[in-house]
């Protein structure tokens, strides 16, 4: 009876939506994309790691000060907000963009290629927007210079909302979108919705992908702590090898997923992306370290995940004779999209991006902190082409060769531009 419902509500609204495209916001669009291309390369060869996103909240909150809002700083640590308040008054809405690079040395020969260096958790590195969130600053730094010149078109107050630390805070620190939504972001005045997009290297630049409901996973970060008996490496059975047992705890792990997760429902996936153990080639360690992550869609299956693993791992090592403990940490709930919201950006987009370009996509097991927002008011999030036509294998995000190309972000001003309008305009 539900999903009848749910369908009869969307073709309602579906039948009834009528975005109408601004001729001249859309010039005014076109005319700054050298602008906003120009911003993307600064950020680019400047990137911050989270939390640390000093320069960058400096240059965004200069920018919106020159636009005449009324601009605050400080919010989750480095965050910026501005807010823009139109000749009308009625409803608030917000856009949002992550600001924060990765601990990744890149490999790109570009002319704005990042050559920053920072210590990382003790290990210096490279720092790179191996994610996109340089084109995401500038697409928002695009929208807000544009919206500024039509405030006689708004009808209601657009709050522009620059976050840091996306990618996870330090450890012992907290950030984010769940600090800002914490310190009151979606208040003073109360946000009514919120938009968001991601550009996508694997997606050619011109397409939109969405869809209602959950579109990305809840993330857990977990630590698993072994406990063996050190020994020398010639007389193995005088200790207890926490390597052998953080072995037996991996391959564990992967069966809880192909063995007891019904992944006809929703896909989920379990990775260990670090292990640390060991000093030296012939010495049996007293301990090891195993960190990783666990990728779901479903609460139910979520909560079997976690009480499995931490069950496998106490008793595998318990057979070997050694102890485990695992310590969990949550990063994201599911990314969802509200459904009534998601129809109608749906309609706006394809005024935009042309019917064709809008395509329906699965959900997928990234995560992301944008579900903080949702959590709290109706938000619709999508992903914006950045991949350059004709290239048939391009780079992952979080690698050190990951390209946007930079012709994929004018659609991303027109489409958050248009959905702030749209939203604010609608009786």
């Amino acid at each position: 009876m539900k999903k009848i419902y749910t369908f009869l509500l969307v073709a309602l609204i579906v039948f009834t939506a009528n975005a109408q495209l601004d001729k001249s916001i859309l010039k005014d669009i076109e005319n700054i994309e050298s602008q906003v291309i120009d911003w993307r390369h600064y950020f680019h060869e400047n990137p911050e790691l989270s939390n640390r996103e000093f320069k960058t909240a400096k240059k965004i909150e200069e920018h919106l000060k020159s636009l005449g809002m009324e601009v605050q700083t400080g919010i989750a640590k480095t965050g910026v907000v501005g807010l823009l308040k139109g000749n009308k008054p009625g409803k608030v809405v917000a856009l949002r963009a992550d600001i924060d690079g990765l601990p990744v040395t890149e490999r790109n020969d570009l002319s704005f290629k990042s050559n920053v260096r920072e210590t990382f958790l003790g290990t210096e590195t490279g720092v790179m927007h191996a994610c996109g969130h340089d084109t995401h600053i500038a697409i928002l730094m695009g929208v807000a210079e544009v919206m500024s010149k039509h405030k006689d078109k708004i009808n209601g107050t657009i709050k522009f909302i620059f976050q840091p630390a996306e990618e996870g805070p330090p450890p012992g620190e907290e950030g984010g979108a769940k600090l800002m939504v914490k310190e009151g972001v979606l208040k003073n005045p109360d946000v009514d919705a919120i938009y968001g997009l991601h550009i996508n290297s694997g997606t050619p630049v011109g397409t939109i992908k969405l869809k209602p409901e959950g579109i990305m996973a809840a993330v857990e970060r977990f630590v698993v702590n072994v406990e063996g008996k050190g020994s020398h490496g010639s007389a193995p059975w005088s200790g207890v090898d926490p390597i052998l047992i953080s072995a037996k705890i991996i391959d564990g792990f992967q069966t809880i997923i192909s063995r007891e997760s019904n992944l006809i429902n929703a896909p989920a996936v379990i990775t260990v992306g670090k292990i640390t153990s060991g000093t030296r080639f012939n010495v049996i360690p007293e301990s090891a370290e195993l960190i990783g992550t666990v990728r779901t869609l479903d609460p139910e299956m979520r909560d079997l995940i976690i009480k499995r693993m931490t069950e496998m791992a106490a008793d595998i090592a318990k057979a070997y004779g050694g102890k485990a403990t695992i310590e969990w940490q949550n990063n994201t709930i599911v990314t969802y999209n509200d459904p009534a919201l998601t129809v109608k950006a749906i309609e706006t987009l394809k005024e935009v991006a042309g019917a064709e370009n809008v395509k329906d996509m699965k959900a997928i097991t990234g995560g992301e902190d944008f579900s903080y927002f949702q959590e709290q008011i109706p938000g619709v999030y999508f992903f914006l082409g950045g991949m350059t036509p004709g290239n048939t294998n391009p780079y992952p995000h979080h690698t050190a060769d990951f390209q946007i190309d930079d012709a994929g972000m004018l659609l991303g001003v027109k489409a958050l531009s248009q959905l702030a309008i749209d939203f604010l305009n609608e009786k």
